[in-house]
């Protein structure tokens, strides 16, 4: 119900990894509207900001499914692929939106008015959402992936980061540093095995190795000398200077790990800058530098681009509410909105021309210059260092890859728990490929 003009929410637990948030509106409403998202903080700050959207709208009432992100992906792609119809808004990225648009399971977003400003989002993040000249997801927040780091202990360990690091650099400062501090781990990296979280970080820092998940004949590559040396740079890297049981962590974990001043260096998701930089919420806010992601000098760096964002499913029932609720929380009156109540530097970054052109929002958000060059240099269409039959940095844009990764990232995250070597990682990631692959025909006879 309305209590003083103030919209309330009951937050009711199905199971523990399924969260239900019912925003109630009066008894007058006629239309609900099933909101699939991740739970992060940018999308927690939009439930609560969406009483003006329900105050503008009073003949819609809004339920929210908040997953962990792994969840998300199983729910909402169960439930899409088979009509289920359980979801009106489902958040997905730049992998899903172009392939779900091709199978039809999307509505295009094709009736958003001159006010919304189609042309003013970025267009690496626009290009990758739209199918066949339609936007099909209007991004929500963009991303590539940077260095973050604590200029403190730089300091006293009389280091300084460079703007563009070498991985080699890298491996000497999480050395000297972890050296120094006792009660400091040197470098934090995902370690949580899945498509989006270890393979996410492992892939992007392949790239920069020159390695590439398949060659031009669909052949599997994880046999390669690149990977090889990919994935035993980043075992003996957070083995010897990343936290306990890595294997288990997530983005969520390592950004917790940051904010307590206990991670050196965080290779990872732009997004995370406003969050390690904010005082009420970082024990190190004022001491965090940023930097591009580390390279190895072939030309490539390991930043990634990505975007949560909303769409609208086609079967929804209300699909023009659903997508006038899309337009709402993806618009620059949305952007304005957020930094009102809450400061410009928490505004979700990374999907509009004019939040870069913004003074307020430079004055306020240090890391904007770095996080734009990030977004810009990343090229989903020639992906790597050798050419390759698919797009997508951090994922091979494909049906077959949330499975197929998901079962590698398994093996990467086993080689990190010292449960099997490295070498029988790599073997089994080929193997898992390759069996993959075949089956769904890709190989060719070349």
């Amino acid at each position: 119900m309305r209590i003083g003009g103030v919209v309330k929410i009951r937050k009711i637990l199905i199971d523990a990894s399924f969260l239900l948030l019912v925003v109630a509106i009066p008894a007058g409403a006629q239309t609900t509207l099933t909101i699939a998202t991740v739970d992060n903080p940018d999308m927690e700050r939009m439930q609560r900001l969406s009483d003006s959207f329900v105050s503008d709208n009073p003949d819609i009432e809004l339920e929210w499914v908040v997953l962990d992100e792994n969840m998300l992906r199983q729910r909402v792609v169960t439930d899409i692929a088979t009509g289920g119809g359980r979801f009106d808004i489902v958040t997905i990225g730049l992998y899903e939106a172009p392939i779900w648009a091709e199978r039809g399971w999307l509505s295009p977003l094709d009736t958003l008015s001159a006010d919304y400003e189609i042309d003013d989002l970025l267009s690496p993040i626009r290009n990758a959402l739209t199918f066949d000249g339609e936007l099909y997801a209007a991004p929500f927040y963009g991303e590539s992936s940077f260095t973050m780091y604590r200029t403190d202990l730089f300091e006293n360990a009389d280091l300084e980061m460079p703007d563009a690091p070498t991985w080699d650099f890298i491996r000497t400062a999480a050395s000297t540093i972890s050296e120094q501090n006792d009660d400091v781990y040197g470098i934090c990296l995902r370690g949580k095995p899945g498509w989006g979280e270890n393979i996410a970080l492992i892939t992007a820092m392949a790239v920069s190795y020159g390695a590439r998940w398949f060659d031009m004949n669909w052949k599997p590559q994880f046999d390669s000398e690149a990977w090889g040396s990919t994935v035993n740079d980043y075992v003996k890297l957070m083995s010897d200077f990343g936290p306990p049981d890595a294997a288990s962590k997530d983005y969520s974990d390592m950004l917790a790990l940051f904010q307590e001043g206990k991670c050196a260096i965080w290779i990872d998701a732009t997004v995370a800058a406003s969050a390690i930089s904010d005082p009420e919420a970082s024990t190190v806010a004022d001491k965090v530098g940023f930097a591009l992601a580390p390279d190895r000098g072939l030309g490539k760096r390991s930043n990634w681009l990505w975007a949560w964002a909303l769409a609208v499913s086609k079967g929804s029932e209300h699909l023009e509410a659903a997508k006038n609720f899309v337009a709402w929380a993806t618009s620059r009156q949305y952007a304005e909105t957020v930094a009102e109540k809450v400061g410009w530097a928490n505004v979700p970054p990374g999907t509009r021309k004019s939040l870069y052109e913004n003074s307020d929002y430079l004055d306020a958000a240090p890391f904007a210059g770095m996080v734009l060059s990030s977004i810009e240099s990343a090229d989903t269409a020639h992906p790597t260092v050798e050419e390759v039959p698919y797009s997508g940095i951090q994922y091979v844009a494909i049906p077959e890859f949330p499975a197929m990764a998901t079962a590698v990232g398994t093996q990467f995250s086993q080689a990190l728990s010292g449960e099997i070597s490295t070498g029988e990682a790599l073997k089994n990631a080929q193997w898992v490929t390759g069996k993959v692959i075949e089956r769904a025909r890709f190989i060719t006879d070349k």
